[in-house]
């Protein structure tokens, strides 16, 4: 994974709530067990709809109940593969963002107020050790799990933060074995 420290560029607008996970990709494209090419076919019923247009920003910021549904890991896939690194938002279903968290896709819990200016500004900048949101000329703290904040700041996915218990596992690994077969006394 790669690290996050601070996102900043354009953001793009999905001003709609309740989005669910077939929504942002249809079970259709499901078949590959790879972690990318599911970009393109993201939100791909409603690319088809008259004037849609979301650009490839670092930071999508959408409305309440985003990512709700199924828990297909596809979702914050093909999120990351379009290119976005952060999702703002006042909620998400809860399996997305844990799912989000583990791939690299920063998702940010602000306000509705906090949101819809963010919106309007255009433009943002996420600096995820201090937690802040700038944007507009304002700025929007938020929260994060720490533990979740420090395998996102150390680029560190579930395999990583295991390897980093290296040598805990081995000594356990060591310790443990023995001659013959295990008992144990009743």
């Amino acid at each position: 994974m790669e690290p996050i420290t601070i996102i900043h560029g354009a953001v793009s607008v999905l001003d709609r709530a309740d989005v669910d996970t077939d929504q942002i990709i249809p079970k259709q494209f499901l078949k590959r067990v790879e972690r990318t090419g599911f970009g393109e076919f993201l939100f791909y019923d409603w690319a088809k709809e008259p004037g849609w247009d979301l650009p490839r920003n670092p930071i999508l910021v959408t409305g309440r109940n985003f990512g709700c549904g199924s828990s297909r890991e596809h979702a914050p896939w093909a999120l990351e593969d379009y290119g976005f690194r952060a999702v703002i938002a006042p909620s998400f279903g809860d399996i997305f963002y844990s799912n989000s968290t583990k791939v690299g896709l920063l998702p940010i819990v602000l306000s509705e107020e906090e949101v819809a200016a963010v919106m309007a500004s255009g433009e943002a900048a996420v600096d995820l050790p201090a937690q802040e949101v700038e944007f507009g000329g304002r700025v929007a703290r938020f929260e994060i799990d720490s533990a979740i904040k420090y395998r996102l700041v150390n680029g560190l996915d579930d395999i990583a933060m295991s390897l980093e218990k290296a040598s805990d596992i081995d000594a356990y690994e060591r310790d443990r074995e023995r001659s013959g077969p295990v008992t144990t006394a009743l």
